[in-house]
């Protein structure tokens, strides 16, 4: 099982980004998915998680600008960033909780980079 992330990339403050994660493999169900990200010296931090229903939770600091979602055809998951300020800058990592042979385990995403800046 892999999780390849994708739309990552500079953008000025106040622009938009739209990050895409896809999951591929041996799947039989994906519960839920989930993006959080890492800034330079700091820990990697939960920005959103979105059930197989749709049901979602958001950081305080993203919550009415970051939009999380879910196609559970494609097994993809995506965040649409709006209004991004300078300290969204962070690698950001796609998660996904997955029943595989039987158990569940968690898959992580290689990261991509999201830079704001003027």
């Amino acid at each position: 099982v892999q999780l390849q992330a994708s739309g990552g990339g500079l953008v000025q403050p106040g622009g938009s980004l739209r990050l895409s994660c896809a999951a591929s493999g041996s799947i039989l169900w994906i519960d839920d998915m989930g993006w959080y990200r890492q800034a330079p010296g700091k820990l990697r931090d939960l920005v959103a998680t979105i059930s197989p229903t749709g049901s979602t939770n958001y950081a305080d600091s993203v919550k009415d600008r970051f939009t999380i979602s879910r196609d559970n055809a494609k097994n993809t998951v995506y965040l649409q960033m709006n209004a991004l300020k300078p300290e969204d800058t962070a690698v950001y990592y796609c998660h996904a909780r997955i029943y595989v042979k039987g158990v569940y385990a968690d898959y992580w995403g290689q990261g991509t980079q999201v830079t704001v800046s003027s």
